[in-house]
């Protein structure tokens, strides 16, 4: 039973590899972070937002150069004591009332609440498409982590292949060396527990790959009924000398983060300012046209359309409001917004250091990983030459089954810290460059 679901799972993993040989594509890094990108409702739920700053930016716009205008009509009867118009006097009869009115009015000044809403939604539009960059960045840098665990434990898979293969011929061959009476049968039992090890690790590190690959999908947002197939081949590296304070600068400047929260604190300013001169008065300018049409039950009026040419009139209008006495609520307006610039200011500060922390740590975990990859390297390769030293002389039996169980344990260690290595280097690579101007995306 145990061979047969080795053998399935080997099958598995060469159906994969016929899949992407049938001609389906067979998707690289940046493919997965576009497709990602693409699909992702984080991205669309930031597009969204993208468009109420559009309508807050234009409603802004139009408050600012445009005045308010409209148009008003109503309609009543009257039953009982009213006054006529004509001779000012009170009489009973029923009457009919019928008036239109177009007026308009702007605000001459309101203490610029009209233009500092305007610049604040347009920097609104600036901080949503900030906030989109920045959810991408987050969108790729996950998928570049799942994509790199996938090839690592695809590969992972393939060094347990060669290992089950390499196991199944020994013990084959011990089996006929038993028979010939050239082994022991300790010997061969050690040999069965070795391939029994290699089978499990393959089954597990099987497992492993199919559940990062279901993480990446998961992420790409990638149809649950198709297959997806990534390049799995070892990626080309190369160190990247980088100057820290370089990228530190860079970063201050450009980092979405710290832009998003260098806008922030300029709306509280502004909001700040807002408030305060709302203590100022308010000038206004109204304009407006009216006329009426009415009738008399058992009288005679004129026609409609002369009432409406005769009765219409029209008003200019500056007023000029001075608050004097509103229970201190601009004076707690004043209050909340300088609590919120001095709360904006305080997260800028916190934003700029977490971001150089962030860029510095980057930088050394990079180099420290450069380091540790080019050890692991050399380590793979002294394990390699061991691994294949160690299998010739347990093919000529001068040494024992559990002592090349040890060097093929320390082969098999060497191998996966060398591929872990080099991937841990190409995300914290990504990450200073991402720190450095290149999205991750376009790397």
């Amino acid at each position: 039973m145990k061979n047969l679901f080795i053998k399935c799972v080997v099958a598995a993993l060469a159906s994969a590899v016929s899949v992407c040989a049938s001609g389906q594509t067979t998707m690289t890094l940046q493919d997965c972070m576009r497709y990602a990108i693409s699909n992702s409702t984080k991205i669309r739920i930031q597009q969204a937002a993208i468009g109420d700053a559009q309508i807050d930016r234009r409603d802004a716009a139009l408050k600012l150069f445009t005045p308010q205008i409209s148009a008003q009509t109503y309609a009543y009867y009257n039953f009982g004591r009213s006054i006529d118009p004509q001779t000012n006097t009170y009489f009973n009869t029923t009457s009919f009332h019928n008036n239109y009115g177009v007026s308009a009015g702007y605000d001459l000044f309101d203490g610029f609440q009209a233009v500092n809403n305007y610049r604040i939604s347009k920097t609104g539009m600036l901080i949503a498409d900030s906030q989109e960059k920045q959810v991408e960045a987050d969108i790729c840098l996950a998928v570049m982590e799942a994509y790199y665990n996938v090839v690592y434990y695809k590969r992972l898979c393939d060094v347990y292949e060669e290992q089950v293969a390499t196991a199944e011929q020994g013990l084959a061959k011990a089996r006929r060396q038993e028979e010939l009476g050239q082994k022991g049968h300790a010997d061969v039992i050690q040999m069965e527990a070795d391939l029994a090890d290699r089978q499990y690790d393959l089954t597990n590190t099987y497992n492993m790959y199919q559940d990062q690959k279901m993480t990446l999908s998961d992420l790409m947002f990638w149809p649950v009924d198709e297959q997806l197939n990534i390049d799995t081949s070892m990626p080309v590296w190369q160190i990247e000398p980088v100057a820290s304070e370089s990228v530190v600068d860079f970063a201050l400047e450009h980092n979405p983060g710290i832009q998003i929260a260098s806008w922030q604190q300029l709306n509280a300013q502004r909001e700040l300012n807002t408030a305060k001169w709302q203590l100022l008065p308010t000038i206004g300018l109204y304009a407006g046209w009216s006329t009426s049409y009415y009738t008399y039950q058992g009288s005679e009026t004129a026609t409609f359309a002369n009432q409406f040419k005769n009765n219409g009139g029209e008003y200019v209008e500056v007023s000029l409001q001075i608050p004097i006495w509103n229970r201190l609520s601009k004076h707690s307006a004043i209050s909340r917004r300088q609590h919120a610039l001095d709360k904006a200011t305080a997260e800028l500060d916190q934003k700029r250091r977490d971001v150089e922390s962030e860029v510095r740590r980057a930088i050394q975990d990079r180099d420290g990983s450069a380091t540790a990859y080019r050890q692991a390297q050399r380590k793979a390769e002294v394990q390699s030459e061991a691994y294949t030293l160690n299998l010739k002389k347990l093919e000529q039996g001068l040494i024992s089954p559990l002592e090349f169980q040890t060097a093929n344990n320390n082969y098999l260690k060497a191998q996966a810290d060398e591929m872990n290595s080099l991937f841990k280097y190409l995300i914290k690579q990504a990450v200073v460059r991402y720190y450095n101007g290149v999205e991750y995306v376009n790397q």
